[in-house]
């Protein structure tokens, strides 16, 4: 008996205004208020009723109808976030699925967001800040957990074993050395982190190819496809959809709720039994070892790479911009560190992708600005806002700020002695080579301006050495 997980992933992006569109001389300082809220609201609110609201209910109806029914979720903590605040309907749908007690709950990035590419702290942090959201909300403590949009290779898997989580999910590509074919489970290479593999196939017969009236297989019903998964081989099929095709991507009309109405009664009739991500990953053994090496990471997106997240040059420009902001908004922390994060969403970056064929298609229906390259111009105008805007904020409270800021190594002070470089990356560790290098290594440095201007470039002083003595405690003793 094959056992049908059903995993569907919930997000929402935050887009950002059109800035290309606006007037020559506008200006807007906040990061905050280039985000489209009035647009996002009316997205999340039309996915809200179609979605959360509608599926949600066909999904408790066949819980306690079916005695065996069992599905999993991933949802994002800001598509938690918006529930709480825009539908609190939809979010107490989501509790009594989790109340059955057949219902699981993967951790995942709490902004669905790059993370992963900027610093691996920091996707630890958003992974474990989101699995506190869910035990908040849903009163459930997530035991797997999974990468943005399935990215996946040997490091992900490992690190989400090493803060608790056992099971991990991602794509079934075949080239994947020691991969069997996506039916069972397999174990990670370099720990024992169990792995489950999507089957893209089964997957995208509803993701993408429900409605499609020149599919040789239209129209899909819940019937035919239960009889598929009942003659896969393997132990296990992982569909893995986001959530969104029931009512959003796939419309009412098409017949989409009648489907997802039935599959679960379908499915029994078929003699396929149902699982939890985590229950079908230790229920089976592992059918070998994946070996994902970081140079060849994967996801389920276009062609089971990366390419659609950073991909082109505009991409990953971007990425090394919010790279080197990260170390000044996590030495800010509060507000400036919330408003950096909701600008690593993967949804921006999505949106820039410059593919073609069926790749593109897919990229132009969610993309809100119709092309690529507006997407770029308007998210690298916001970056520009977002930088200003942690400029500001570090220089408003700027003696804490230097206390406890550490420039990334990229940025640091580097002083040649002799046979060796010493690296100055923090203002604490300035005053200290200060103290103790020999006098006419600081004079040239002085002299030169060169400390000038590393304190004013990267630790964001207005003035030098003599701003921060002007200002705040500790000021270098070798003063020319």
């Amino acid at each position: 008996m094959v056992d049908l997980v059903l995993l569907f992933e919930v997000h929402q992006p935050l887009r950002i205004k059109p800035l290309t569109d606006l007037p020559p001389g506008s200006k807007v300082d906040d990061p905050l208020e280039l985000f489209n809220w009035e647009l996002n609201k009316v997205v999340f609110d039309r996915v809200a009723e179609n979605v959360y609201i509608k599926a949600s209910r066909i999904l408790l109806e066949a819980l306690r109808e079916i005695e065996d029914f069992k599905v999993t979720f991933s949802i994002s903590g800001l598509a938690l976030e918006l529930m709480e605040k825009w539908a609190p309907q939809a979010l107490e749908l989501l509790r009594e699925i989790a109340s059955t007690g057949r219902a699981e709950f993967m951790a995942q990035t709490y902004y669905h967001s790059l993370a992963w590419f900027i610093d691996v702290d920091e996707f630890v942090e958003q992974v474990l800040a989101q699995a506190r959201l869910v035990e908040e909300l849903l009163d459930y403590k997530p035991s797997a957990a999974e990468n943005t949009e399935l990215i996946y290779n040997n490091d992900v898997a490992c690190t989400l074993h090493s803060i608790g989580f056992k099971v991990t999910v991602t794509e079934g590509v075949e080239w994947i050395p020691g991969f069997k074919g996506p039916n069972y489970v397999y174990q990670a290479y370099g720990c024992p982190a169990r792995v489950l593999t999507r089957n893209y196939r089964l997957s995208d017969d509803i993701g993408f190819r429900f409605s499609l009236r020149t599919w040789d297989q239209y129209p899909l019903t819940a019937d035919k496809y239960a009889s598929w998964v009942a003659r896969s081989p393997g132990d296990v099929v992982l569909v893995a959809l986001d959530y969104e095709t029931f009512g959003e991507h796939q419309k009412p009309e098409t017949g989409i709720y009648d489907f997802l109405r039935w599959l679960p009664r379908e499915a029994v009739r078929a003699g396929l039994s149902f699982a939890t991500v985590s229950e079908a990953a230790f229920k089976h053994r592992p059918r070998g070892t994946l070996d994902v090496p970081p140079w060849a990471t994967i996801s389920w997106a276009d062609e089971r790479d990366v390419s659609a997240w950073i991909g082109n040059e505009a991409q990953r420009i971007g990425l090394e911009v919010l790279r080197m902001l990260y170390n000044y908004a996590k030495a800010l922390g509060g507000e400036a560190l919330r408003v950096w994060r909701l600008y690593t969403l993967s949804d921006h970056f999505y949106y820039q992708a410059t593919k073609t064929g069926p790749a593109g298609e897919v990229h132009s229906y969610f993309n809100p600005y119709t092309s690529p390259y507006k997407a770029q111009l308007i998210y690298h105008m916001a970056l520009k806002t977002l930088r200003d805007y942690i400029v500001r904020m570090a220089r408003a409270d700027y003696c804490r700020f230097i206390e406890v800021f550490r420039a990334p190594r990229r940025l640091c002070y580097r002083i040649a002695m002799d046979s060796r470089v010493l690296e100055v990356c923090s203002y604490t560790e300035l005053l200290e080579a200060l103290r103790n290098l020999p006098e006419g290594i600081v004079r040239e440095h002085i002299t030169r301006g060169y400390i000038d201007r590393w304190v004013d470039e990267v630790l964001l002083a207005e003035g030098g050495l003599d701003y921060v003595r002007s200002r705040c405690s500790g000021a270098p003793p070798h003063s020319i």
